[in-house]
């Protein structure tokens, strides 16, 4: 039977305001609102809470099409009494395979009366025990920046109106079935749980989705086949295309993240209800089908790995199942994006597919990690926090309630080395192709390094440089990315500063600028390379570095020799031909033969970025053989590297460079 527990807080309760009544209107033809809002910000952030309380029912069962039973908890807004108010209500939808467990917990341990205050005094402090342990700080910010509201609940939304679901998806939580891992099925499911909320007694037939992450990505997938109650989506981090942008970016991309996260969720999901097992229900079904398959993914991604061999070791049919239909979406999307996610480099590419108007699409990147969303919001000239923009926007497209939120950026984004801005696009409108060659000539700027050399305009001369396999990378911006921002707990001496990696690599590095660059979107570095043996691994950073010689990183990418070839029907080009965004098929048929001692010409595609040179400062490229933490090939390409020094041909008739936009 399905428990129903009371959530209390100590605010009054407020009348219910009626904004239910507000019809739809157009979005109206006005400027764009500044990064915090500005003055509409007053309303998005007020206190609309109808109800000071709210009620939890637990493990409410949904049953499928199929026969599989799901759970749920719901959470409605309650009266002064504790009971859950009579009057439909429209349902924000959760889908979670980290058991609602997660979410129960991060909300009574980031919103307990007692608590929050505490960890509140520990976020504020916890700059203060300085190197290495400062980014605590950083990674802390996903509780007053709204990520942890988004991810466990949102209380104001719901207490402002709004009933919130949150389902474990087949296979996983106190779900029956087996996990289906973003595909058809479990696609399914969300349409026909969206159906099953639309027509409860408590809903008004209106529903909206949300989440992080995972939930992020099936809020997408559901959005595409077009349920007819689904009016608005707020996805925080999603990705737009899993075997590119985690799994195998550049042929070697998060080999190391799958397997932990699939070992994650496949533990987790063993976890069983301990109200049911403290009432005496447990439950016999539930093991089984947990038992009948324990290892979800474990068997493809180990074939994968050894072999790479199998589903998931190429992109294919697999991938293409799971991967939103961007395109098809109709209803409002907002996407919460960042510049150092893990799916960093399929955010912007979300915005662009969208075929929304400006007013029904936002985008908003940040400098967050995986597990901190949320970061620099909240504060003077920064965005609203997340659960703040998430309830505004479905106040607006739900609800309809006018609040503005539609002239909001449509991109707002938080510019590295420099502070949050309005963008109507990425490349910013104004910018122009630059190309610089990779040089051999010392810049004087990195005697740290395994090689000082240089970005000039001009092609260098003749020279080989030659640069093996290394372990201090693991120390460094590109790790934490790739650990969804584990790594940041070492401090701004990894991620902040490339100094460490960088003695293992070689540089190259610019005059400083006289003037004010702003560089944004896609980046390629040709480089032509030979190698000893027949595979070749390849990682790339660009940093800031500044007069002090801090070497800040604010893009990356890597790629295996043998997965150099293009789909040029997807990439993009300037206007004399060179790529400009290289996007490599990653298919079984694309793989192409690395010969050693012959030179493979490579275009290292690096995601969408957006920062600011300051005068004085400078740009620079670093080349590494690999990154074990962010691109470790699967073993059969590893062993093919022989784990030895491959080599960047420098030569005037066939020159390396760094193409990007900037104005």
């Amino acid at each position: 039977m399905p428990r129903t527990r009371r959530i209390r807080t100590s605010t009054a309760a407020l009348l219910l305001t009626g904004t239910l009544l507000f019809p739809l209107v157009p979005a109206a033809a006005t400027p764009s609102l500044p990064p915090d809002g500005g003055a509409s910000a007053a309303q998005w952030q007020g206190d609309a809470r109808a109800y000071s309380n709210i009620a939890a029912t637990e493990d409410v069962d949904i049953t499928m099409s199929d026969g599989t039973l799901l759970r749920a908890t719901v959470y409605r807004p309650t009266d002064a009494h504790g009971n859950p108010i009579a009057e439909p209500l429209p349902v924000v939808l959760n889908l979670t395979p980290y058991t609602r467990l997660v979410n129960t917990l991060v909300d009574a341990i980031t919103e307990h009366p007692q608590l929050r205050p505490l960890l509140d005094s520990v976020i504020a402090d916890a700059n203060v025990w300085g190197e290495p342990f400062d980014g605590i700080h950083e990674l802390a910010q996903a509780i007053p920046g709204g990520g942890a509201r988004v991810l466990g609940v949102n209380r104001d939304l719901v207490r402002s109106g709004y009933v919130q679901v949150i389902v474990d998806v087949r296979g996983t939580g106190y779900s029956h079935g087996t996990w289906d891992v973003l595909q058809a099925r479990e696609q399914k499911d969300s349409v026909e749980i969206l159906q099953w909320a639309s027509e409860q007694p408590w809903s008004n037939g209106a529903t909206a989705m949300a989440g992080i992450s995972y939930s992020a990505i099936n809020s997408l997938q559901a959005a595409s086949h077009r349920p007819p109650s689904l009016k608005a989506v707020f996805a925080v981090e999603p990705a737009e295309d899993l075997a590119h942008d985690i799994v195998m970016t550049g042929g070697a991309g998060g080999v190391g993240f799958m397997p932990l996260w699939i070992g994650l969720v496949n533990g987790l999901k063993f976890l069983p209800s301990l109200e049911a097992l403290l009432a005496g229900n447990f439950d016999p079904a539930w093991l089984a089908d947990r038992l009948a398959d324990p290892l979800v993914m474990g068997e493809e991604l180990l074939e994968a790995a050894l072999f790479a061999d199998g589903i998931a070791a190429h992109d294919g049919p697999f991938y293409a199942g799971i991967n939103p239909n961007i395109e098809n979406i109709a209803v409002p999307t907002f996407v919460v994006g960042a510049y150092h996610d893990i799916f960093a480099r399929g955010q912007v590419r979300i915005y662009d597919r969208l075929q929304l108007p400006a007013s029904q699409k936002k985008l908003l990147m940040g400098q967050n990690f995986h597990i901190n969303p949320g970061y620099r919001t909240g504060g003077a000239g920064q965005p609203p926090t997340l659960d703040v923009l998430e309830r505004t926007w479905f106040d607006r497209w739900v609800r309809g309630v006018p609040n503005g939120i539609e002239s909001y950026g449509p991109i707002v984004s938080d510019q590295m080395g420099g502070d949050w801005t309005v963008t109507s696009a990425i490349p910013r409108a104004g910018s122009e192709p630059r190309k610089l060659h990779l040089h051999s000539t010392a810049s004087g700027t990195a005697s740290h390094a395994l090689h000082d050399g240089s970005l000039r305009p001009e092609p260098s001369g003749p020279a080989r440089l030659s640069v093996g396999p290394g372990v201090q990378n693991v120390c460094s911006r590109d790790a934490a990315v790739g650990t969804a921002g584990i790594v940041a707990i070492l401090g701004a001496q990894c991620t902040r500063d490339n100094r460490f990696a960088e003695t293992e690599a070689l540089t190259f590095t610019s005059e400083p600028y006289a003037h004010r660059l702003e560089v944004s979107g896609p980046m390629n570095l040709r480089l032509v390379t030979t190698t000893d043996l027949p595979e070749g691994m390849w990682h790339v950073t660009v940093q800031d570095v500044s007069p002090d010689g801090l070497s800040t990183t604010v893009n990356s990418g890597g790629l295996l020799s043998s997965r150099r070839a293009i789909d040029a029907s997807r990439s993009t080009t300037t206007a004399t031909g060179d790529y400009l965004d290289a996007v490599h098929p990653l298919t079984r048929d694309s793989v192409l033969s690395v010969v050693p001692g012959e030179r493979t010409v490579l275009d290292i595609d690096l995601r969408h970025t957006d920062f600011v040179l300051k005068p004085g400062h400078r740009l620079r490229v670093t080349v590494a053989a690999g990154n074990p933490v962010r691109y470790l090939p699967l073993i059969p390409s590893l062993a093919a590297t022989g784990l030895q020094p491959q080599h960047v041909e420098l030569d005037p008739g066939q020159p390396s460079w760094l193409m990007f936009t900037a104005k």
